[in-house]
């Protein structure tokens, strides 16, 4: 290939064409799905009579233990496989990218395989939320003292 034109038109002419309709539909009802048992989650532990604040923590808790299990056994990537973005309600997302990372660089050893490559995806993730958060805690302030 001479430049990049010439490759962008030699790509696009090899690329699969995505059916958009079926991958969003897809999408949205792994998605939702994700989300309604996370909202039964919620209704099982207040049913259980545990409070308010302690239910807010169990259900992402919750979450983030079932997609940190369905990776390690090798289920969450077929949802995503299926799914597409429907995996990627942001906790299960999260949970995936840094149990996936671990999972791949754990045959360098756990101190320069896992411990150094688990967060390759999701740090820049935890860095960029709270340098927002920092932000938005600023203006919030800002804006309660103006």
């Amino acid at each position: 290939m001479k430049n990049k034109t010439q490759y962008s038109k030699y790509c696009e002419g090899r690329a699969k064409k995505s059916p958009l309709l079926t991958d969003v539909l897809k999408a949205y009802l792994i998605g939702g799905l994700i989300c309604a048992f996370g909202q039964g989650l919620t209704e099982i532990y207040t049913f259980l009579n545990i409070n308010t604040d302690t239910v807010k923590t169990l259900v992402p808790v919750t979450l983030i233990f079932i997609a940190s299990i369905l990776t390690g056994i090798g289920i969450f990537d077929n949802i995503a496989k299926f799914a597409g973005a429907g995996t990627l309600v942001p906790i299960t997302g999260f949970s995936n990218a840094v149990v996936s990372t671990a999972l791949d660089s754990k045959g360098e050893g756990f101190i320069l395989g896992v411990g150094a490559n688990m967060f390759k995806i999701a740090g820049p993730v935890i860095a960029y939320g709270t340098a927002a958060s920092a932000v938005y805690g600023l203006i919030y302030w800002l804006c309660k003292i103006i």
